[in-house]
Formats: C-alpha cells, sequence, structure tokens
C-alpha cells in the first residue's frame, strides 16, 4: 500500500502569479482565495472578550443560545423550522466539518466506501473522501451518477450557491434523491445569504429526514478568522456526530459562540454586505472586459466564474496579474472538468479594486 502524500494546497501554488501581481505600484490585488475584507459587527467583536465564556470548556454542540439563534435564522432567513435542542449543532468552521464528516460516516457504515461530490467545486469535498480512505466520486448532475456508484455512496454533497461558479441546484430534487436510495445529501450552505437569483433556501425545507445543511458564519458576518458554524438536519445523524465530535473535542471557543449568537440575530449588516458584493463584482466585471475577458454575475455567491480563451487558466491568470496586478483563481483547483475557467473573488476593499481597474483603463 502506497503512503499518502498530501497534495499542494492549491492556493500555495499561486506564488507565480502572485510576484508577478506584486511588481505593479501599490502590489497585488489577491482575488484569489474567499477571505473577506470587511468588519463584522462591532458588538460582534466585542463579545470575543468575555471573560467568563473562556474561562471553561464550551459544549462541543454549540450553547443553548448559540443553537436557538442558529434556528431562528434558518427560519427567519430560509424558511426552514429545525428543533435546536436535537437537529442542530455547531461547528469549528464549516470547512473542517466538511473534511472530517466522511470519516466519521465511514465508522458509522463501514459498508459504503464512495462519497459524490460535484464535479466542480470546492475541492475539500475530494480531499474528505480521500482523508477517510473512501473513493471521492465526481458528479455532474444527480441524474447521471452511475447506479453503480450509488449503491455504494456513503454520502452525496451539494453546494448551492455553487463554489466556484454560483450556480444554484435544486435541493428539493437532492433531498428527494438521496432519500430514495438511502443515501445522506450533505448540503453546503455558506453562501446562502448571497443569492441574487430568486430568494435565499436550504435544503432542510425539503424536511429534516436522510438530509444535513451546513452553514458558516464566515461569510455571512465577515467571521472566517473565528472558526464558526453549525450543522442541522437529520435528527439520528445530527445525534450521532454530536456524539462522534465530543470525542474529537472538536468545540468552537465560548466567546466565540457568544459572539456568533449576537451576528446571528443582526440581518442589517448581511444586507449592507450583499450590497459591497454586488458592487464589487459588478466592478470587477469591468475590469475583467477592459483586459479582453467576458464574465457573466453570478446567481449567487461572490464569484465571477470566466473561460480562459483557448481553455488555458494559467496564461490567463498571468496576463490578468501583468496587466492589472489582480491575482486571480486557475479553475484547475476546482476540478478537471473546469481547467479552461478562472474565478475571480470580490474579496478587496473597494479601493483596492479601484487601483486594479486604473491600471487597465477601465
Amino acid at each position: 500500500m502506497t503512503a499518502f502524500v498530501p497534495p499542494p494546497y492549491p492556493y500555495d501554488r499561486l506564488a507565480e502569479i502572485t510576484a508577478i501581481a506584486a511588481a505593479h505600484d501599490g502590489g497585488a490585488v489577491d482575488l484569489s482565495i474567499g477571505t473577506p475584507c470587511d468588519p463584522a459587527p462591532r458588538a460582534v467583536i466585542a463579545a470575543l472578550s468575555d471573560a467568563a465564556a473562556a474561562r471553561g470548556y464550551p459544549p462541543s454542540i454549540g450553547t443553548p443560545a448559540l443553537r436557538d439563534a442558529a434556528a431562528a435564522w434558518l427560519a427567519r432567513r430560509l424558511g426552514a423550522t429545525v428543533d435546536p435542542a436535537t437537529e442542530l449543532a455547531a461547528v469549528v468552521g464549516s470547512k473542517e466539518f466538511v473534511a472530517s464528516t466522511p470519516q466519521y460516516l465511514k465508522l458509522r457504515d463501514p459498508s459504503r466506501d464512495t462519497v459524490l461530490y460535484p464535479a466542480i467545486s470546492y475541492p475539500t469535498y475530494a480531499m474528505g473522501a480521500t482523508l477517510a480512505s473512501c473513493r471521492p466520486v465526481a458528479y455532474t448532475a444527480l441524474d447521471a451518477i452511475d447506479p453503480a456508484d450509488a449503491e455504494r455512496a456513503l454520502c452525496v454533497w451539494v453546494n448551492s450557491p455553487g463554489n466556484p461558479t454560483g450556480e444554484l441546484s435544486d435541493l428539493a430534487a437532492a433531498a428527494a434523491w438521496g432519500r430514495q436510495r438511502g443515501i445522506p445529501v450533505l448540503s453546503d450552505e455558506c453562501y446562502a445569504e448571497f443569492t441574487w437569483t430568486g430568494s435565499p433556501t436550504t435544503i432542510l425545507r425539503a424536511g429534516t429526514s436522510g438530509v444535513l445543511a451546513v452553514h458558516s458564519l464566515s461569510k455571512r458576518d465577515n467571521f472566517a478568522g473565528a472558526r464558526i458554524g453549525f450543522y442541522a438536519g437529520d435528527r439520528e445523524l445530527v445525534h450521532y456526530l454530536r456524539e462522534v465530535r465530543k470525542h474529537a473535542g472538536l468545540m468552537p471557543p465560548g466567546p466565540v459562540q457568544a459572539a456568533a449568537v449576537i451576528a446571528l440575530g443582526d440581518d442589517a449588516h448581511v444586507d449592507a454586505q450583499r450590497e459591497r458584493y454586488l458592487r464589487r463584482m459588478t466592478r470587477l466585471r469591468a475590469v475583467l472586459a477592459a483586459c479582453g475577458y467576458a464574465a457573466q454575475l453570478p446567481a449567487g455567491a461572490f464569484y465571477l466564474w470566466a473561460p480562459a480563451p483557448g481553455g488555458d487558466a494559467w496564461a490567463a491568470a498571468r496576463e490578468l496579474a501583468a496587466r492589472a496586478g489582480i491575482v486571480v483563481s486557475p479553475g484547475e483547483f476546482y476540478g478537471p472538468a473546469s481547467t479552461g475557467w478562472f474565478r475571480v473573488a470580490a474579496v478587496q476593499p473597494d479601493e483596492r479594486i479601484e487601483l486594479a481597474a486604473s491600471r487597465v483603463g477601465a
């Protein structure tokens, strides 16, 4: 058996592109990683100094206040009802949940060995399968999945709005597909608040049986550095994962949980953030157009997903770095099906985007 050798982390491969962009007066404008640049609300940050919350071990499943706040947010913003006592629990940021859940589900059902995930997607879905010693199998559409792979499936990931494309999925149809086959559907919904076509939604509107939705405060609340989110759905799955995760010592810090309660109860700062992202994407679209690249505004999330002329995304990334001083993500990061595209994240302050625009006369 060959020892596992971790592949290079995708964004660590951008050193050459970053160096080209950094040669500009004013430096590189990094639009590669989707890391928030705007401040979280002051009351949220103030809660991080809560000494009482920091003193003892925080509950792994989340404080009652956090679970109540998350359930209230799901009902208020996404139109779904869950029981915070039995159908919801906290995570240390949604990425660790994506990366670790397949190994826990594999322990629950060793007869299954396959993790299904979208062919163009966040790379951690495939890596989570690999870390669980499972088969990562990409799909282009649920109905196109080979029945033999479905029979072996431990779980299936859906992501809506999707990263990197911003595509919206039919989450009710995904829930039905999984229930018909007895396959848990794990729905990554961390960009739900940034839905531009129609209204934000969740797979939980189709019921909780056989599904889990995972949410993050990183994008919604500009709180990525605090590492906090939650999952909700099927009562039996939530109970199982709660118990396993307690043993693994996965517990968001107490002050972070207290701050999350405040963040989830405030919608005004999210509405302001929505306006910022839409404005920045519109401006970046003009920057790309000035460089000869066409991109459409997405149905969701805060990324532009643009085709590279000739299908060479790395060449496009180098040219954009040389001309505009911006750093973008080649589509290869998101799977073999997307090598001819690149992603542009609207995650720099307006003045940095205007700096890039000035370089190309946009």
